[in-house]
């Protein structure tokens, strides 16, 4: 059925902003799909726990950087970060956001780690936002904003490989783009992100605010007062590990590999004691499992959404109402774009789908190869900021949520839809009628 895949996003929008478990409410749309296409209710059942396995070693890679991040912490290196940034920042709190969504940025092209730094990074940093009363919406529109609009505008790091995505799909449907011009076309949309993330910090959550002091949850970042370390061997040898790791996940591409490696030279370095593994493990499934388990349920949606050509029915339909008007044709399909992304959770996946679907309209209503690539790439990118099943989103909340005070949906997913998706269809939308 050619609506499943409008109504089961709705379903997974509607029960996550009502705060119902983001894992139950992707559950619920995955089996929407399935009975919206005829499909019984064990064979979508089938489908959705066949799709899982598609997101097993991101999933792996969380739980192992969860562990990594806890040993790094047990260190009291992080307490030293967190000292030096009392002294130098104290109440500059544009500063640090603007400082974090730079970090955040390096993570994409300049050191290729992708969330891996944000358990490391943003745990031990919590404390120091409350007592700056800095709004984490601001925080975590930087780091989606970081974890994205790099890769979206740059063909570096992971930017090439999504640059490289959109290249390969369109000429497998018949319109061939160099690298370059991909990037060119993308320069528009992304401009829109950085607009949004202006909007974000000087102006939505420039305000302080104050979040309760004693959490119920959470792994106990920042709940104590700690006496700040002095700088000794042990902190040498976790960032010889740390840059191991990062070395390991740039030349190899593997997260797990890099994390594993990370954990296995702290207990070869002594760093954390041997009878501190089992706690170690634990913390760290603690803090990235829930990430873990959304990543796998997000994959078996996908894969219901796949297995009953859902898309490509909504495409069709759509395609009756696009006309010869470019501008309605470029809305709607970015409005496609959107919606199915919001669902999948992933740019890099989305965008093969969408331009086996695009590029024969976008041929046959007359946009340029630049402005077809425009859509593809910017109806690839809408909706992964705001999914509640992205990475783009869950990486921000596993750091900013480390102590319970952080709601995935309201806190993070609901600010960065509003301040990337928007200003990204927009411009998308426009730079698709210049080029």
């Amino acid at each position: 059925m050619a609506w499943a895949v409008v109504v089961s996003v709705l379903v997974m929008t509607v029960l996550s902003l009502l705060r119902v478990n983001v894992i139950i409410a992707i559950l619920a749309a995955g089996l929407t799909a399935g009975l919206m296409n005829g499909e019984s209710l064990i064979s979508s059942l089938e489908m959705l726990v066949g799709g899982m396995g598609a997101q097993a070693s991101v999933a792996l890679s969380y739980i192992l950087l969860g562990a990594f991040a806890v040993a790094i912490s047990y260190t009291g290196i992080t307490s030293l970060l967190v000292g030096y940034l009392l002294r130098v920042l104290k109440d500059k709190r544009v500063i640090l956001v603007l400082v974090i969504a730079l970090v955040a940025s390096f993570s994409q092209n300049v050191i290729p780690v992708h969330i891996a730094f944000i358990p490391i990074l943003i745990p031990p940093l919590l404390k120091l936002f409350d007592e700056m009363k800095l709004d984490r919406r601001a925080v975590a529109s930087a780091l989606t904003f970081g974890l994205k609009a790099p890769y979206v505008m740059i063909p570096v790091g992971f930017g090439l490989l999504f640059h490289e995505t959109i290249q390969s799909s369109m000429s497998s449907n018949g319109l061939d783009l160099s690298i370059s011009s991909i990037a060119i076309s993308l320069i528009i949309p992304g401009s829109g992100m950085i607009i949004g993330l202006l909007i974000a910090i000087f102006i939505t959550y420039r305000k302080r605010r104050e979040l309760p002091s004693y959490p119920s949850e959470g792994l106990g970042f920042g709940k104590e007062e700690v006496e700040t370390p002095t700088f000794n061997m042990q902190h040498v040898w976790t960032l010889v590990s740390i840059v191991v790791t990062l070395v390991i996940q740039a030349v190899w591409q593997n997260l797990i590999l890099a994390a594993l490696a990370g954990i296995i030279l702290m207990f070869v370095f002594r760093v954390v004691p041997y009878n501190k593994g089992d706690k170690i493990v634990n913390d760290g499934i603690s803090m990235m499992g829930f990430i873990a388990f959304v990543m796998l349920i997000a994959g078996g949606y996908a894969n219901v959404l796949t297995e009953t050509e859902s898309v490509s029915a909504l495409v069709e339909v759509s395609s009756d109402y696009l006309g010869e008007n470019q501008a309605i044709i470029a809305f709607l399909l970015l409005l496609v774009g959107l919606i199915v992304t919001m669902g999948i959770g992933s740019s890099f996946a989305t965008i093969p789908i969408l331009a086996a679907l695009f590029v024969p309209i976008c041929l046959t209503a007359g946009f340029s190869p630049m402005a077809t690539a425009t859509l593809i790439g910017t109806a690839g990118a809408l909706g992964d900021a705001g999914s509640p099943a992205s990475d783009s989103t869950l990486g921000p909340t596993s750091g900013l949520n480390a102590d319970g005070k952080h709601h995935h949906i309201w806190d993070t997913c609901v600010p960065t839809f509003l301040h990337f998706n928007i200003p990204l269809f927009i411009f998308g939308w426009a730079a698709s009628l210049f080029l």
